[in-house]
């Protein structure tokens, strides 16, 4: 399609919600008991729309994120249907000020919307519009930060869904507690699953070098980001201590922060946020540069636009598998014995229940 003949940006409609979570979720650094969203959906003059959600964290920054979208509309009413093309204008635009943070994320909003808009246009799914093929992809549940049996409880539900894979949530007072949730869990599901856990940065590199010595004899698949996530140096000489593979990512903004990782040899794989890497557009850099350093791919939060996207990603791994959002969703994403199923999705598989989106809003 000729670029001129595009359709054009026409309008944003943006709405911020706070959507209960069914259960709390409990982290060492805290516990989350609702949602705080921003949806947004942009408009184009052809009466084509692409969708996208974003993810505050605290209920403090929801309706200044939303503010922020809706600002950005006047910078791009009446440009093309180029999601390449306005990712590098915006990327120009706000050079100075930088890809975190609130801008960050609406700057991730905005082109995971354009995506969703293009792949519509085509009438494809994300994945085919980036010429991958559809394809099952291997999901794993999450576990909180629920003490011994609580986590055996979650994981053996988990384990009943046909899940292969667990993450839960650790960083107690002791790394004898830590063990005891574990094995506690394992007990539960049996040797053959997957078990990673993950720290929420609650340690210091010394603490956990320490605690690494005694993980290390646990059988994890990966132990999630021990420390603070940009302390590049310290997860590095984390990893070069400990034989139970790093991992790390979710609160990498932009693949500058994805590129001073690797650089520093920070994580022995690769866990980017869709929404704070960049969107769509982040994530295609993330995945050429993850093949070129042989490096595996798993993805944080957002499945069902992150199973598309692992599917075009050669090095993929996991699925972070979470339900929080399903209720506002008209169709989340299937889970089939543990595999996540996007046959016959249409864009990036999300679109609203409307009824659920004017509860919820505020």
């Amino acid at each position: 399609m000729p670029h001129d003949a595009l359709p054009k940006i026409k309008a944003f409609k943006v709405r911020a919600l706070r959507v209960p979570m069914t259960e709390a979720h409990k982290t060492a650094s805290g516990e989350i008991t609702e949602s705080p969203l921003v949806l947004l959906d942009i408009l184009t003059d052809n009466g084509i729309s692409g969708h996208s959600m974003v993810f505050t964290y605290t209920p403090l920054a929801l309706e200044p994120t939303a503010q922020l979208i809706r600002n950005f509309e006047e910078l791009l009413v009446g440009d093309p249907l180029a999601p390449a093309a306005i990712e590098q204008k915006l990327a120009q635009r706000f050079r100075l000020l930088g890809p975190q943070g609130l801008v960050g994320i609406a700057l991730a909003a905005i082109d995971m919307a354009l995506w969703d808009a293009l792949a519509r246009l085509h009438e494809v799914s994300l994945l085919q519009l980036l010429g991958a093929g559809e394809r099952p992809v291997r999901a794993y549940g999450a576990v909180g930060y629920d003490g011994v049996d609580g986590s055996a409880r979650v994981a053996e539900r988990w384990a009943k869904r046909g899940f292969q894979g667990i993450k839960a949530k650790i960083g107690y007072a002791t790394v004898q507690q830590d063990v005891a949730v574990i094995r506690a869990m394992r007990a539960a599901c049996g040797d053959d699953m997957a078990i990673m856990v993950d720290y929420n940065q609650s340690l210091t590199p010394t603490d956990a070098i320490e605690r690494m010595r005694v993980l290390d004899e646990e059988g994890l698949t990966w132990v999630e980001e021990p420390t603070l996530a940009h302390d590049y140096v310290g997860h590095a000489r984390i990893a070069s201590a400990s034989k139970t593979p790093i991992q790390c990512g979710e609160n990498w903004w932009g693949t500058l922060d994805l590129q001073h990782a690797i650089a520093a040899g920070a994580s022995d794989f690769l866990m980017p946020d869709v929404m704070k890497i960049g969107g769509v557009s982040g994530w295609q850099r993330t995945a050429a540069l993850a093949q070129v350093h042989g490096l595996r791919v798993s993805s944080h939060l957002w499945p069902e636009i992150s199973a598309q996207l692992l599917c075009c990603t050669p090095t993929a791994h996991w699925l972070e598998y979470a339900d929080w959002w399903n209720p506002v969703l008209a169709e989340p994403i299937r889970i089939d014995n543990g595999m996540a199923m996007i046959d016959g999705a249409l864009g990036s598989g999300v679109t609203w229940n409307e009824d659920a989106v004017h509860k919820y809003s505020v």
